[in-house]
């Protein structure tokens, strides 16, 4: 069982149990609390850090409704793989989950050289038939599946091997490379799993997933890579800031 040390500002106009609830997700985001740990019981909690147990519970349930947490009969209290929270950025989905220590792991499911598909020409803006690289990887976050990521990208931007794949990301693969990727199109979306893509990402078939396609371009405006990539709904989110623009 773990117990919590949390500093609590009672002057402060941010509520009590969202300050708790704050911290324990900080934690859990950290890698502090690892899905699988326990927590005291909401009465020790509360004696720890002298809430009332109203407050405690509050908190508590404030996580488990994030899905940060879960209460199991006859266990109590247990953290549970948080959900992957992703900038929109110009960023390799393996160095966003090194950084929240989601312990990244991929399993090259197809690297071979194909002639291109119509709308794979159009997307890296290369005649129909052209030669591209074809990958097909399954990624992995804390020993869980997350996602399925297919990508194209020109031959001769591609000469590292499946084993290098399996070790780092795409973009940092690139970027070593000499490739200096500059801007990207993406597109959004949700859909319902196939059976393959269920089986992969071991949810149910019909499940929704999230989807999103990007094609990237480097400094000199060259489409560098197209990919194709669908997220396991109840793991993954977009975050995107929004600013006024007056």
């Amino acid at each position: 069982m773990t117990g919590l040390s949390v500093e609590i500002d009672r002057s402060s106009p941010v509520p009590l149990y969202f300050q708790v609830a704050q911290h324990i997700e900080r934690e859990i985001e950290e890698g502090r609390l690892a899905p699988g740990a326990r927590l005291d019981n909401e009465i020790q909690l509360a004696d720890q850090l002298g809430l009332s147990r109203p407050t405690m519970r509050r908190a508590i349930q404030e996580l488990v409704n994030k899905g940060l947490l879960v209460r199991k009969r006859g266990v109590g209290t247990q953290v549970v793989h948080g959900q992957i929270k992703r900038p929109v950025k110009l960023t390799s989905l393996f160095d966003d989950l090194t950084r929240a220590n989601q312990r990244p792991r991929t399993e090259v499911l197809a690297h071979d050289a194909v002639a291109a598909p119509d709308s794979i020409s159009v997307e890296l803006n290369l005649r129909p038939g052209d030669t591209v690289v074809r990958l097909k990887r399954l990624r992995w976050a804390a020993d869980e599946p997350l996602a399925i990521m297919h990508n194209w990208l020109p031959a001769e931007l591609c000469p590292f091997s499946a084993q290098r794949l399996s070790e780092l990301g795409l973009y940092p693969l690139l970027r070593s490379s000499g490739v200096n990727m500059r801007v990207a199109k993406q597109r959004i979306g949700a859909r319902a799993a196939t059976a393959e893509e269920a089986r992969l990402l071991g949810v149910k078939r019909g499940a929704a997933v999230l989807t999103m396609t990007r094609t990237a371009f480097d400094d000199s405006g060259d489409a560098v890579e197209f990919g194709d990539h669908i997220y396991r709904s109840d793991s993954y989110s977009f975050e995107v800031t929004l600013v006024d623009q007056p």
